[in-house]
């Protein structure tokens, strides 16, 4: 007897031995056959019913979950990515959920290669990921800059955790690691429409001239991508998207961030830390052509540089001049006295994030004597430690980002793609301290101070007075039509993601 048992009933399939008679041993086999076949079929239908209850089960959890599983979270939460991996004990999380994927018709696909530092592809790739979705194409993880000075060789891969990339955004917009092989092969044979879009671009523009374009050729791939999309002037949604990536989706690789956390911890040990982001590395003064204390034999090696990067358009620049009017970064010598002014404790941690500063223990001197505990992550560190990432600027340059979100006071000598993408993603942390320095006034009293005429304390007291609201408080962000390099960067105060502070917000 073979039997299946259910609640309350008994159904049994019989297979009793026939003796003799009309069908003999074949008869036997065919009833056995037929046993065996009702069995299968019983067992089938059960592991249908099964897996339709646990798909079912799935869909509602998806449907009825926690809203911030599924959702992009809020800057207010304080569970960003790029700042829970610091914590010393991360606290339990329930088992991650991810997005319902979306569904819609793909109008062709879209590649990118962006260009420039890390900060500023960073924020190239919050705009493509957006205009990606308002097309309504395929996504292929960007191409991250290799040409650029610091011949960078990192994949996007190397830097950012590509699978949560693109699973965290997978209910917005479709993210492929490559194109599906048929294009691929296409792609690889030349044939590819590929353009720079305009910069400072509304998303109209996008959808009128480009997506156009992608629906022609299927694929179409953007050879520039820094500042391709305006900074005001869009809806809430794009808005709010740009910050999702930026904010949730483009988190670092697990060994970068396990390494910021180290170096993290080992500051935190020794008291409060400010990072000062003193950008004096030698490619900055060439491009800059910013000369200020520099000796001869510095300003001609400088200006050779210059010379040297056809794509650096400015070659005759009076550095004076451009210091004046607050275009040049801060000196080291001149950090120190500011900081002095601003009454930074000297007893406070100065984490310096750069490069290789110009000039080296000379330029340095005055800074050190001022703060005698200026440490970087390379001193920080065992060479060991950061084996892996040298000769790897935008691994280095993600170290960085990772301490300066975390220091208690931020503080840029230039307003560069870093400051600014910083000084953004502080507001987003419940608007941490960072201080903007107004490098036109202050090059103007610190020569002043110089010549004698301000007295220390009317130096110091000019300092402090004019930086009052120079902190990343809340404020609304400079828009000025028709002038876009001149207004406010929408990633330095994307005042869309942070509406728990409207009612706190002053103009500037």
């Amino acid at each position: 007897m073979c039997s299946v048992e259910g609640k309350g009933k008994k159904v049994g399939i019989r297979m009793g031995v026939v003796k003799g008679g009309g069908g003999g041993e074949g008869e036997r086999v065919e009833k056995l056959k037929g046993s065996r076949m009702k069995l299968w079929m019983i067992r089938a239908t059960t592991s249908v019913l099964l897996w339709t209850c646990i798909v079912q089960l799935t869909a509602m959890g998806e449907t009825w979950g926690p809203r911030v599983l599924k959702g992009w979270p809020s800057c207010f939460s304080h569970q960003d990515s790029s700042v829970s991996v610091i914590e010393d004990q991360a606290p339990s999380v329930p088992a991650r959920v991810l997005p319902p994927k979306r569904v819609y018709k793909n109008n062709g696909y879209l590649m990118v290669s962006c260009n420039g530092g890390l900060n500023q592809m960073r924020a190239a790739i919050c705009d493509m990921v957006t205009i990606a979705r308002y097309l309504n194409v395929t996504l292929i993880v960007p191409e991250l800059d290799k040409t650029s000075f610091w011949a960078d060789p990192s994949e996007f891969q190397d830097i950012f955790d590509v699978d949560h990339f693109i699973t965290s955004l997978r209910d917005e917009v479709r993210i492929l690691k490559e194109l599906p092989p048929r294009l691929k092969r296409r792609v690889e044979m030349g044939m590819v429409y590929s353009m720079p879009p305009i910069s400072w671009s509304d998303i109209s523009y996008y959808h009128n001239k480009i997506l156009p374009l992608i629906q022609k050729h299927k694929v179409v791939h953007l050879n520039r991508t820094d500042t391709r999309l305006a900074n005001n002037g869009q809806p809430l949604d794009i808005q709010k998207l740009r910050c999702r990536v930026n904010f949730s989706a483009l988190r670092f690789t697990s060994q970068i961030e396990e390494l910021g956390k180290r170096v993290i911890k080992l500051l935190r040990q020794n008291g409060p830390f400010i990072v000062l982001h003193l950008r004096y590395e030698m490619d900055m003064l060439a491009f800059s052509g910013c000369t200020q204390g520099c000796n001869n034999e510095e300003v001609e090696e400088l200006t050779r540089m210059r010379y040297a990067y056809p794509w650096w358009k400015e070659k005759i620049i009076n550095s004076d001049l451009k210091r004046k009017d607050g275009l040049c970064p801060l000196t080291p010598e001149e950090t120190a006295l500011i900081l002095r002014a601003l009454d930074i404790d000297n007893s406070y941690q100065i984490y310096i994030a750069a490069g290789e500063i110009y000039g080296g223990e000379r330029r340095m001197a005055s800074l050190a004597a001022a703060y005698p505990k200026l440490v970087r992550k390379e001193t920080l560190l065992e060479p060991s430690d950061l084996r892996f990432f040298q000769n790897h600027s935008s691994q280095m340059a993600a170290l960085d980002y990772l301490v300066s979100l975390e220091s208690d006071i931020f503080i840029p000598t230039y307003d560069g793609n870093m400051a600014k993408v910083v000084e953004g993603h502080r507001r987003c942390l419940g608007f941490k301290q960072t201080i903007l320095l107004d490098r036109r006034l202050l090059v103007d009293l610190i020569d002043q101070y110089n010549s004698g005429s301000l007295s220390w304390n009317e130096f110091s007291d000019a300092v402090k007075e004019s930086h009052e609201s120079r902190k990343g408080q809340p404020t609304q962000r400079l828009v000025i039509p028709d002038r876009p390099k001149e207004e406010d960067y929408f990633y330095a105060n994307p005042e869309e993601c942070l509406q728990p502070s409207y009612g706190q917000l002053s103009s500037t």
